[in-house]
């Protein structure tokens, strides 16, 4: 099902787009963009934990067409992974920081005046775990009611969910200037979650704040 719906979506954000029509003069823009990912995991059984913080930063490039109506893709680096909270152990301390190459694939639509537009994103999201890194302090021991994870490597690198967010663009002569909260809802597993084994769901949840500077090129 889940399969369904992402092939369902990359396949109709690009149909839709085609029955818009496209009039001259179109805009075409690229960029870099930069920001902070606020990210947790979640696990069944569940896992107590908070959010972590991480980076992420990348490059944009966006096409605009029938005035308010067009598609952005963007390759990003990202943080995410999850921060545990030990609550009747406090001195406790694991987290664990996964580290992304990211591919969103966004239909958007902006409104406003020429020099001021609010702007919403949404579509999918592939992406691909470059490496994985622990920060913890247990020295062997298991102070939470769930600890598989502790010794679990993410065997899925691959990583794809639904994406979206909204938006403010400041327009100048020099260039535009987003500023963007966006939420990743992941559709896949970092663990394997058939019925033989311990998690039967380890996805991530993630809130990115990001600005960006853009300059038109068409």
């Amino acid at each position: 099902m889940k399969l369904f719906l992402l092939l369902f979506l990359i396949i109709s954000v690009p149909l839709a787009n085609a029955q818009i029509v496209q009039t001259l003069p179109y805009e075409f823009v690229v960029g870099i963009s930069g920001g902070s990912t606020f990210s947790s995991v979640t696990f069944n059984p569940k896992v107590v934990q908070g959010t972590i913080n991480g980076l992420t930063f990348g490059l944009i490039g966006r096409m605009t067409m029938a005035e308010n109506v067009g598609l952005q893709i963007e390759l990003n680096y990202a943080e995410e992974g999850w921060a545990e909270k030990f609550e009747e152990q406090p001195e406790y301390r694991y987290e664990r920081r996964l580290r992304y190459l990211q591919f969103p694939f966004y239909t958007r639509v902006q409104f406003g005046g020429r020099t001021v537009k609010a702007f919403v994103n949404a579509g999918p999201q592939i992406g691909y775990m470059l490496s994985e890194a622990t920060d913890e302090n247990l020295n062997g021991e298991a102070p939470g009611k769930v600890n598989a994870q502790h010794d679990m490597k993410v065997s899925n690198r691959f990583d794809w969910g639904l994406s979206g967010g909204a938006g403010v663009e400041l327009r100048t002569s020099v260039g535009y200037f987003t500023i963007e909260g966006r939420y990743l809802y992941a559709l896949g597993d970092i663990y394997s979650t058939s019925r033989a084994d311990y998690f039967s769901k380890a996805s991530a949840q993630t809130i990115t704040a990001k600005v960006a500077y853009l300059f038109v090129i068409h």
